[in-house]
């Protein structure tokens, strides 16, 4: 009987028989642990909990609730919507199905249109699926092997997948009862595991995200392993929808998008007082920090791509257009126009750091379908800074930033987590450049104890990267902020700096933003606040709501008295009720309606309502003026 050694996250190492499944050694571990388990780990890959252990390893066992546990039970949920399907609409061919962020997906080829109605016929079949808890067993098959199966099955999609792999490709299938589908995996043992679920939406998906290729049906969903955690889940998403940025920028006329332009925001005068006000405190930040504003054309030559490294390696993204018979491009990045900046004439070590600001923008490439609001677009303006440093700055230059960023989402009340991106496949530099710049972002986070995630493979294509993940007021989570450290672009426009030496040396570049995209950013805020901007940012900051005409001289006195001291201030003049008057103010979400009468003319005070406190009382006018410019300046 050969043993072999499993080590534990605990630290705890542990000898089994060699071919012992993963589930038995959680029932070795407890029964408690057994029956809540949902997957493994097995030196650092996803597996099934019936996978047998062939040899000595590191070995973590799953839960639902820990980090990519949701990953096992939400791909089982793709394929037991897939078999619902295919029981109610035998004729349809599958595409893909795979876990995502939240939930699942299938993509379907089928005659049916599906409509919504479809979805509760769905999930009364996925329900049978669930109570046959149907075992789900792994099998793999040579190639040719594969292919006879799914020509057998009719699966013209599977088919293409399987005919892009390797000769000598061994391809897995899972099944469960009668569905068998070419998947990799993992799964959870069965179907009954999945005891909460719920339909969410059907869309349109290219196959292979081509827009060349045939439209499918995609269908989506989400599960979890308890009834209470899916019902809190669908309370989020009904909050998500009452927040939506595309449904609060109309109603508070802070943007729009037209046919005209798709992916090319119109920002309305509201809107423009929210940006301006973002890129104002921006501005003032980056002074304070030592950084310069620049600014660079939006149109420059191809050779300039060609030299980046972006004609190689996102060509695909970009615009192009041609003038005096020469090829240009419409930037999608900032840094090639710094990097021009920067060689305009020679630097001292001494110079350095020299910091570069710009709110630049820049034209992407995107896909129709995956246009959405303020979030994805073809234009946007980020907030570029380039940092041109000494190799022994790089530490101290990457906590600056971090400590910037910082700052910056604690004024907007965001939390945040830290993930550490390395080389992605489709990259330029050597090994070693790779390694120290990893290694410099590593030893940075580690050297200031700030916890990280790290995500293999997701760098940009010149550097790795610190992405920032803001947290929202509703737990959802979107990247903004980033750090990228390039040894890629000093060389290829061979930039350099004159050394204590007298010697010409290469300096050591830093990409970062912090809101990200300016666009995008603005529509996470509206969708954070849920429209109810903090007085500093709001497009309105007070309305004045007199109750008759014979109180509008003091209204408009007060007015002045605020717009000398900067306050965005209207008077709302209407020969309206009071109460309508208020209603309107309160669904323009306006931080403060100041209600003038008899009593407040007299008195010179205004009755203040605040939109979050509600009724304030009577306040003398220029205490409520002074309090909120302190508010204002506070960013409160």
């Amino acid at each position: 009987m050969e043993m072999v050694k499993v080590a534990l996250k605990d630290g705890s190492v542990r000898e089994v028989e060699k071919g012992t499944s993963i589930l038995d050694v959680a029932k070795e571990i407890s029964q408690g642990l057994a029956r809540v388990a949902i997957g493994a780990e097995l030196d650092g890959k996803k597996i099934d909990l019936f996978a047998p252990i062939e040899g000595d390893c590191q070995l973590s066992i799953l839960r639902f609730e820990d980090e990519g546990g949701e990953e096992f039970l939400r791909h089982t949920s793709a394929h037991l919507l897939a078999q619902a399907v295919l029981r109610l609409f035998p004729n349809t061919k599958l595409a893909i199905g795979p876990a995502i962020d939240n939930g699942f997906y299938y993509d379907f080829d089928t005659e049916h249109r599906f409509i919504p109605e479809d979805l509760e016929k769905i999930e009364a079949e996925m329900q049978k699926i669930v109570k046959e808890d149907l075992h789900v067993e792994r099998f793999e098959l040579s190639r040719d092997k594969a292919i006879e199966l799914v020509k057998e099955q009719g699966e013209d999609y599977k088919l293409e997948l399987i005919q892009d792999l390797p000769e000598d490709a061994v391809i897995s299938f899972y099944k469960q009862g009668e569905f068998t589908d070419l998947c990799a995996g993992p799964h959870v043992l069965s179907t009954g595991k999945i005891k909460a679920f719920k339909l969410l939406s059907i869309a349109g998906a290219y196959w292979r995200g081509d827009e060349k290729n045939k439209m499918l049906q995609r269908i989506y969903g989400t599960s979890f392993t308890k009834k209470a955690d899916l019902e809190a889940h669908l309370e989020r998403l009904e909050e998500a929808k009452k927040r939506d940025h595309r449904k609060i920028g109309k109603e508070l006329d802070l943007f729009s998008l037209n046919e005209e332009g798709p992916g090319f925001p119109f920002f309305h005068p509201n809107g423009m007082i929210v940006r301006n006000e973002l890129e104002n405190f921006w501005r003032r930040e980056h002074t304070k920090r030592g950084y310069e504003e620049i600014k660079t054309p939006i149109i420059l030559n191809e050779q300039l791509w060609k030299q980046s490294g972006h004609w190689d390696h996102y060509q695909e993204n970009m615009y192009f257009t041609n003038i005096d018979d020469a090829n240009y491009a419409v930037k999608p990045m900032n840094c090639p126009g710094s990097i021009l900046m920067y060689k305009r004439k020679m630097h001292s070590y001494r110079d350095l750091p020299i910091r570069m600001g710009e709110l630049g923008l820049v034209h992407r490439h995107e896909l129709s379908g995956a246009l959405h609001g303020l979030m994805r677009v073809r234009c946007f303006t980020q907030d570029d800074a380039h940092i041109f440093m000494l190799p022994e700055q790089i530490k101290d230059e990457i906590l600056g930033v971090m400590n910037f960023v910082d700052y910056f989402y604690k004024v907007f009340g965001f939390k945040y987590h830290i993930e550490l991106s390395t080389r992605p496949k489709d990259s330029m530099g050597t090994d070693e450049e790779w390694d120290l710049a990893i290694n410099s972002l590593r030893e940075a986070l580690e050297e200031n104890n700030v916890k990280y995630k790290l995500n293999e493979g997701d760098g940009a294509f010149y550097g790795p990267k610190i992405d920032f993940h803001l947290e929202d007021a509703i737990g959802r989570t979107w990247q903004c902020g980033t750090i990228q450290l390039d040894f890629q672009m000093p060389q290829r426009f061979d930039i350099n700096y004159v050394g204590a030496d007298g010697e010409k040396h290469r300096p050591i570049m830093i990409h970062r933003v912090i809101f990200g995209s300016i666009e995008r950013f603005i529509g996470i805020l509206i969708e954070h606040y849920a429209g109810k901007f903090p007085a500093w940012l709001a497009p309105v900051q007070a309305k004045i709501l007199p109750i008759t005409d014979n109180h509008l001289e003091y209204a408009r006195k007060l007015q002045q008295q605020m717009l000398e001291k900067d306050i965005r201030v209207v008077i709302d003049e209407r020969s309206e009720k009071i109460g309508f008057k208020i209603r309107e103010a309160r669904l323009e979400r306006v931080p403060y309606m100041l209600v003038i009468g008899d009593k407040e003319v007299e008195s010179e005070t205004v009755a203040v309502r605040a939109r979050e406190e509600g009724e304030l009382g009577a306040v003398d006018a220029s205490k409520f003026i002074g309090d909120l410019v302190k508010e204002i300046a506070d960013k409160a």
